[in-house]
């Protein structure tokens, strides 16, 4: 055994972290002792392996997956870095938008929206779809909503169309109405509310959409449609009209 070596513990003071971690991180051949003694099983670190133990445990108190780390150690450090950061950087987005409809709900409760029954007619539309998890449905949205902007007619109007039940991984779904649609969007009558206020706080009107539902005992079915009443490159957020309808399953 050479004499620069460090035992475990001193290692892991030096390193900031625990001799549990160092032991996880080697059984998972993240980061390997210089030495065990084959007779007691001991771990041994070089001073230099210090960097390495200090970049596991720096990256791992900011959430970056194991996997991550060891391709940083591999030496792709640059994109893996990136597509982490750019990964808290949504997390950090969504958990601002939960920030603000928690204020609006401790604020003002669950909207009382104004529901009314409609009946909507099929129409013929062209569709794009994305697939999309709760984290990533704005991003999702907004490729649909680019790919069908080239086929919208002056007077268009976009409907964003949302599962009823969340799952991790679901599509979402955008459509025009167009008379050369090759998609067609179902009618029925649905339970209808308007919206008004930056896209982000929609679900608080489709909360309180489904609360009406729970009220006057009907049975709602997805998927969940969004109609964009007005441009928001021209509209600011506070003044944004949706139109959110759910279909009343026992109308049919």
């Amino acid at each position: 055994m050479s004499k620069d070596l460090l035992p475990i513990g001193r290692f892991a003071r030096l390193c900031r972290l625990s001799v549990k971690q160092l032991r996880h991180y080697d059984d998972l051949g993240l980061l390997a002792p210089a030495w065990t003694d084959p007779a007691s099983g001991y771990r041994y670190y070089r001073p230099g392996q210090a960097r390495d133990a200090l970049m596991i445990g720096l990256l791992r108190a900011m959430d970056v997956p194991l996997p991550v780390v060891a391709r940083v150690l591999s030496g792709n450090e640059g994109d893996e870095l990136k597509a982490a950061r750019d990964r808290i950087e949504a997390d950090v987005a969504r958990r601002q938008r939960g920030l603000r409809l928690l204020d609006r709900v401790l604020a003002d409760g669950l909207p009382q929206s104004a529901v009314s029954i409609v009946r909507e007619p099929a129409r013929r539309v062209f569709a794009a779809r994305e697939p999309a998890t709760p984290v990533t449905i704005p991003d999702a949205t907004a490729a649909c909503v680019a790919r069908l902007l080239p086929l919208m007619s002056p007077d268009g109007v976009l409907v964003g169309l949302f599962p009823l039940d969340m799952e991790e991984e679901f599509d979402v779904r955008v459509v025009v109405q167009a008379a050369d649609g090759d998609d067609l969007l179902p009618g029925g009558s649905f339970a209808s509310a308007v919206h008004t206020g930056p896209y982000e706080e929609i679900p608080l009107t489709v909360h309180g959409v489904l609360a009406w539902f729970g009220d006057y005992g009907h049975t709602p079915a997805g998927p969940v449609r969004e109609v964009y009443l007005n441009d928001p490159a021209t509209t600011p957020p506070e003044h944004l009209e949706t139109r959110v309808l759910i279909r009343v399953e026992d109308d049919q």
